[in-house]
């Protein structure tokens, strides 16, 4: 599906997709969420159809917007925590320690290349591929299992991609397996 332009009025649908395709492939779903809004949207679906799927959330690094802090509240934290929500927060693995560097001494590093050839496809097309190797990184999802991950643009969700994601360190064999939706690239 393509949705004519992105955004968080995508969210419904794209969440009723990963869903759908998490359930039917037998597959752990990972969702980017800054403060748990799109995960307990997806938790209300999930309990609606009495779909089991597990379910890994992908937040901002903390100090994203301001040092010392996380979008994440401790009591949204606990609350999908309580749902059986395992949350991953960690650098990011597209930009992370190479943003520094940039924002630093200028320039555009390998990681940063490979984010911006991503986005080629679509913002979310990126932040699938990212979450999926920082879950896999942190050990919340069995290696070498594809996964279906939501990401979006800004803010919501409008990408649901099913990705077998690589480790950080060997981010070239991650693959991209199949993108189920997303923004038409006229829209961004």
């Amino acid at each position: 599906m393509t949705f004519s332009k992105p955004g968080p009025e995508n969210t419904g649908a794209t969440l009723r997709i990963a869903l759908e395709a998490a359930a039917q492939k037998n597959f752990d779903l990972v969702v980017a969420s800054n403060t748990g809004s799109t995960v307990e949207a997806l938790l209300t679906l999930k309990n609606e159809v009495h779909t089991p799927v597990n379910i890994v959330m992908v937040g901002q690094v903390d100090g994203f917007s301001a040092p010392g802090t996380n979008a994440l509240t401790a009591e949204k934290r606990a609350l999908l925590e309580a749902q059986g929500v395992r949350i991953v927060t960690a650098a990011h693995a597209l930009s992370g320690a190479e943003r520094g560097i940039s924002r630093k001494f200028g320039g555009v590093y390998p990681a940063e290349l490979v984010a911006a050839s991503l986005r080629m496809l679509s913002q979310g097309v990126k932040v699938c591929v990212e979450i999926a190797m920082m879950a896999l990184d942190c050990g919340a999802i069995s290696y070498g299992r594809p996964v279906v991950c939501v990401g979006g643009t800004g803010r919501g969700a409008d990408t649901v991609c099913i990705v077998t994601p690589a480790y950080t360190a060997g981010l070239f064999d991650t693959k991209i397996n199949e993108i189920l939706c997303k923004p038409g690239l006229y829209a961004e």
